[in-house]
């Protein structure tokens, strides 16, 4: 039966070697974008400055996903995010805010006629 100095030293060796591979890691991820970095400043699509901040910006997005690896990819929306009001009180609508609502509608309606025409006029 292994004494507890094993198992002390068992867990000490697992966390150098995931030390170390996390290390390998992140000299991987770090190379991948210096050079993709280097690749975009040849080309004059940024400059040193920029592409110093592009590799550390990666680097710190990587050390993100690595201390939450069950986290989900945000994905961008196709379309903007609707907001719905819903008023927990119903008897606080008053005929100046419901005039108020119909106004706003009804600009809005206009500004999308307008833009309708706007795009139809290209």
């Amino acid at each position: 039966m292994p004494g507890f100095g094993d198992i002390v030293q068992k867990a000490f060796y697992l966390g150098v070697g995931l030390a170390s591979y996390a290390g390998e890691k992140a000299g991987g991820i770090r190379a991948q974008a210096q050079k993709l970095a280097d690749e975009m400043v040849s080309r004059g699509e940024m400059n040193t400055e920029e592409a110093k901040k592009f590799v550390e910006d990666m680097m710190q997005k990587a050390q993100q996903a690595a201390q939450t690896p069950n986290a989900e990819p945000t994905s961008t929306p196709t379309e903007p995010r609707r907001i719905e009001i819903i008023s927990e009180d119903e008897s606080a609508t008053t005929p100046e805010k419901v005039q108020d609502v119909d106004n706003l509608r009804q600009q809005v309606m206009g500004l999308q006629e307008e833009l309708k025409n706007l795009k139809r006029d290209k």
